[in-house]
């Protein structure tokens, strides 16, 4: 058995019992006992189609733990585990790449906001973390995916894609298309403000959803996890996919055409984010936050409308419109965002 195989690099028995976890969407992820003495790991097959070079991961993961520990961090750390000849990447027979981290015990996560007040606690426990890591001097961070925030190439990508696509593939998204081509402006400013190094750079989470965090079985939360995504870059972004994330009344594949913003939501984020980094904030930061959320939902749509032009081939898809729903759903949440922040 291959996974047999890997966790025997890792743990040096036979008597062990291993199940799937299966809310990820990159990495394979599973659940390792080993029943001599009840200890728990997880394993995970990282995906290196998205994370190129794997080191890089497990450097900044190093690093960032020594910070938090060296801060008295809070929270729980998680800590990748050394293989038995003392590697934390192992090399299966087909030469795929695998890690060992440890387990948090008596720990759940949330695929949806549950409530205002979970989303508070959760953007709050994202600020702790980001406000501990964000020390002076800033250390150097290995950059895990290229070119992730940069929305000058996103955009491009999208005009490439409209410019090659099917007459079918436009007509079935014309009012999608409509809408991005009539917002094309909206990113302007965050890319000026970064061209004219207004954004201070900061060591970034890039993938705070709800599930991101491990609460407790009681609902208090126990640590931040999946540090695979963290790279330097502007701490808004951080805000802004908090925002589209937890606001998001529907599931993120469902194409919806009533209202799918929580305002409630939206201001428990925003006031848990702001809990401990409202004093490390710029001005321009500060000022720029609600601006971001719209910005962040609008590339995430128009990145669903890219690969639903370029014939889906980035996102996994189950049917053929399923990147053209997911704009669709995208949309409405900006659309509800953009009508909550006129009329505050």
């Amino acid at each position: 058995m291959e996974l047999d195989h890997i966790i025997r690099k890792f743990i040096d028995t036979q008597n062990y019992s291993v199940s799937p976890i299966t809310n990820g969407l990159i990495n394979s992820t599973y659940l390792v006992k080993n029943n001599d003495n009840n200890s728990k790991y997880i394993l995970q097959n990282i995906n290196t189609k998205v994370f190129k070079h794997p080191q890089i991961i497990v450097d900044n993961h190093l690093k960032i733990n020594r910070m938090l520990t060296a801060k008295h961090y809070d929270f729980k750390i998680i800590k990748p585990i050394a293989s038995i000849s003392n590697e934390f990447l192992v090399k299966d027979p087909h030469q795929q790449i695998w890690r060992m981290l440890d387990f948090v015990e008596n720990s759940i996560t949330f695929l949806k906001v549950p409530s205002a007040k979970i989303a508070y606690e959760a953007a709050k426990t994202f600020s702790i973390f980001l406000n501990t890591i964000n020390m002076e001097p800033l250390p150097e961070i290995g950059d895990s995916l290229p070119g992730f925030i940069n929305f000058e190439k996103r955009i491009s990508d999208y005009k490439k894609a409209l410019k090659v696509a099917s007459a079918d593939l436009k007509e079935n998204a014309a009012n999608e298309i409509q809408y991005i081509n009539d917002f094309l402006s909206l990113p302007e400013k965050w890319i000026k403000l970064q061209h004219n190094n207004l954004l201070p750079k900061r060591i970034i989470h890039a993938d705070p959803k709800i599930s991101n965090i491990l609460f407790h079985e009681e609902h208090y939360p126990l640590a931040v996890i999946d540090l695979d995504t963290v790279m330097i870059s502007t701490i808004l972004y951080d805000f802004g996919d908090m925002i589209r994330s937890y606001t998001n009344t529907a599931n993120e594949d469902e194409a919806v055409t009533a209202n799918n913003f929580n305002s409630e939501i939206f201001k428990a984020v925003k006031e848990g984010f702001l809990f401990h980094l409202q004093e490390k904030l710029t001005p321009e930061e500060y000022e720029n936050l609600d601006y971001a959320a719209q910005v962040v939902i609008y590339i995430q749509a128009l990145r669903f409308l890219t690969d639903y032009l370029n014939g889906n081939i980035y996102y996994s898809i189950t049917y053929p419109e399923h990147n053209l729903d997911r704009t669709k759903n995208q949309l409405q949440l900006l659309k509800g965002l953009r009508k909550y922040l006129n009329e505050i």
